[in-house]
């Protein structure tokens, strides 16, 4: 017993001796907390209370969606896309300490190797390259590092979408985990993105969006430049605020989504100006060219085409339509206008001498001609002499009449990069003060007055044929139609650089001269001349300037041909310039690109005309394209017609076909890609329709991935 009493003893002072050491920690943490919360409260009161103040008063900056671009019937051409970047937390608590389930993360690794391959066509790639590119190759190479070095954010898909993130989830591996938010490993990451349904289409007049060094997203180019404080929106606020479950963002001040702009492209006409342009600088192996086509009446770009050559192919370039140039002869309808609004020449058929004159001669006879004969023949000595019958004495005032027509104001036509024409005003005197002898300044005015030491942008050019085709209203170019937003659905007044820069009457003189280029018996347009649609317009050719030393590349010319169409009663008008090899003429290239696509128009029906495009095509028995399946009798049963023609093509011959570059005209596009892909090529497509060439000819050799484009029409 009393052992039994000692022993309770003992186990009761052990108790109260463990009581005693648990109380005084207790106490011990507790005057901590006592002193921390003196410290904080008392002595660092003002430093927490500065800190807090800093974090609540600071305004977060909340950046605005942007707005949409469309096409003149609302299509749209730029657009903001919600994706999202999937990623993997390799650092995630259900991760870390856990046996890596190897078996499981091969199976992830096909399917992502299969969906989301890290580079295109992994498949085709050799047998290293496949295993350094493979996701098993990744997701090894990071879940065999030490836990604390593995990846916080593995991006697996960039851009991806919503059913991606859900796709992903259920795979292997990711399927095993539960929750959702941060309690599942594999997370997304929204974004807005700016996307172009028309691709390259009008590239340089749409224009690109990149991103500040403050994260917000602005146009740097085309209309997402010109137009961005439009585009963009208004920027919202919002600060801290305490809250019953926390700290939260306070949306102080909303985004204000930008505008939707409505512009005056016509994707139709976009793409047959594109088409033409292109098949005109292929056949003249142009370096570049450039298009325009506008509404006389509204003065509406509907359509503005811009190809460079890129090695073998044309691809969408600078937007050359805005940038000055030395415009050739297309610069003497302008100065026959001011001649007949001067008074200078009354009537079409007031004659001039047209030998040789201020270092020009004029090869064409007669040495005597008509105004109609000056603008038909193109001739230098004519247009010059005409000018100095007002401005020879004072040669500084042909830039000041120039300047009363608004020729130098800025156009603001809604496309970045424009720049105003540049004439040298012919004063006594350099910018040094030295004297310019009046023989130096007659000799550089007969020059402008022909186009020459001047540069005019296209778009400046074909504004004045433009007014010029609307009875002497200048109408002001522009791409910009309509402003939508919530509470705004605006249509954009038609605006004028200058009511009127001729009267009518001297609008319809120059019109009846700028028929004889295209209809006349010695013009130099004669090319263009179609009897369906009467072209009007007129030719012109420079040297380009050589870019080390000055002086002219006389290997090359730039070919440029303005006007407008149907002649009797004027809605469109159009500008090519190209710059090609010396040897052709503008008749044959920036001419031909007007002509088509007045002829296309007329065909559609676009010219206040009885469409012909289905007649044409009505009259024939339908039309089979080539394809790989011949389903020939399936095909017209399911038409329910009699008869139909088929495209046939010649093939290489077996031993030829896989190193052989396979003809695929007559072929519909998706018969056509599927071949050439199976020869390793790389497929662009222009047009719509079946296929009628090919950028690399048939039974050539190939090269594995290099880039064949198909030209389709209908």
């Amino acid at each position: 017993m009393p052992a039994a009493k000692k022993k309770k003893k003992n186990n009761k002072a052990q108790v109260v001796f463990r009581y005693g050491l648990v109380t005084i920690a207790f106490v011990f943490f507790g005057l901590l907390v006592i002193g921390k919360l003196f410290k904080t409260t008392i002595i660092e009161a003002d430093a927490w209370n500065e800190r807090a103040r800093r974090d609540f008063s600071r305004i977060d900056t909340l950046s605005p969606e942007r707005g949409d671009i469309l096409a003149d019937n609302g299509n749209i051409l730029a657009c903001n896309l919600k994706v999202y970047d999937i990623k993997v937390d390799l650092r995630h608590n259900k991760i870390i300490g856990k046996r890596v389930p190897w078996p499981a993360i091969d199976s992830l690794a096909d399917s992502l190797d299969f969906y989301f391959p890290r580079v295109r066509n992994l498949a085709d790639l050799p047998r290293d390259s496949v295993r350094k590119y493979s996701w098993h190759t990744k997701l090894k190479e990071e879940f065999e590092r030490p836990e604390n070095k593995r990846k916080r954010a593995l991006v697996l898909v960039k851009k991806g979408t919503i059913e991606d993130f859900e796709q992903i989830s259920r795979w292997p591996y990711f399927n095993k985990f539960k929750g959702r938010g941060f309690r599942h490993p594999l997370y997304k990451e929204e974004r807005n993105v700016r996307i172009y349904p028309f691709g390259r289409m009008a590239y340089r007049s749409i224009g690109r969006v990149n991103e500040n060094e403050k994260g917000e997203i602005h146009g740097y180019s085309g209309l997402e430049n010109d137009l961005d404080s439009l585009l963009y929106g208004k920027e919202g606020y919002a600060k801290k605020v305490t809250l019953t479950s926390g700290i939260a963002n306070w949306v102080t001040q909303p985004t204000q989504r930008g505008y939707n702009i409505q512009t005056t492209i016509n994707i139709d006409l976009q793409d047959m100006l594109e088409e033409q342009l292109h098949t005109v600088c292929r056949e003249a192996n142009a370096e570049w060219g450039t298009a325009i086509l506008m509404e006389v009446a509204t003065g509406e770009i509907k359509a503005i085409a811009n190809l460079q050559k890129i090695d073998d192919h044309y691809g969408e370039a600078l937007n050359r339509a805005v940038r000055g140039f030395e415009p050739g002869s297309v610069m003497k309808p302008i100065s026959l206008m001011i001649a007949f609004e001067d008074g200078l020449v009354r009537s079409v058929n007031d004659g001039v001498d047209c030998s040789p004159f201020q270092r020009t001669t004029d090869p064409h006879a007669p040495t005597y001609k008509t105004m109609k004969q000056v603008i038909e023949m193109s001739s230098n000595t004519g247009i010059a002499r005409v000018i100095f019958k007002k401005y020879a004495q004072d040669p500084a005032l042909y830039y000041d009449r120039l300047a009363s027509i608004g020729f130098f104001e800025p156009l603001h036509s809604g496309i970045a990069g424009e720049e105003i024409p540049h004439v040298r005003r012919l004063v006594g005197t350099d910018g040094h003060g030295n004297n310019i002898t009046m023989t130096a300044r007659h000799l550089d005015l007969a020059r402008q007055a022909y186009g020459y030491n001047t540069t005019v942008p296209p778009i400046y050019t074909l504004a004045i044929y433009n007014a010029i085709a609307n009875g002497g209203k200048f109408v002001r170019p522009h791409i910009m139609k309509r402003l939508i937003s919530e509470n705004i659905d605006s249509v954009l007044p038609i605006t004028y650089v200058r009511e009127r820069i001729c009267s009518e009457e001297t609008a319809e003189k120059v019109r009846i001269c700028l028929r004889e280029p295209v209809w006349g018996e010695h013009g130099t347009a004669r090319a263009v001349r179609d009897d369906r649609v009467a072209i009007a317009g007129k030719t012109g050719t420079a040297y380009p300037v050589m870019e080390q030393g000055g002086g002219y590349d006389k290997s090359k010319r730039r070919y440029a041909f303005a006007g407008f169409f149907p002649y009797e009663n004027p809605k469109y008008s159009c500008m090519a310039l190209v710059l090609a090899p010396s040897g052709t003429s503008a008749n044959r290239t920036s001419g031909q690109v007007v002509k088509n696509m007045a002829l296309k128009m007329y065909s559609r029906g676009m010219l206040d005309n009885v469409s012909t495009y289905t007649d044409q095509h009505a009259a024939d028995s339908p039309l089979l394209a080539a394809s790989v399946k011949v389903n020939n009798g399936k095909t017209t049963s399911a038409l329910n017609v009699d008869k139909a023609r088929i495209i046939k093509t010649e093939q290489p011959n077996a031993a030829e076909q896989l190193n052989a570059v396979p003809n695929v005209a007559g072929y519909d596009a998706p018969s056509a890609v599927k071949i050439l892909e199976r020869h390793g090529l790389n497929v662009k497509l222009r047009g719509a329709g079946r296929v009628v060439a090919q950028s690399r000819a048939p039974g050539t050799a190939i090269h594995k991935g290099s880039e064949i484009i198909l030209t389709l029409k209908i």
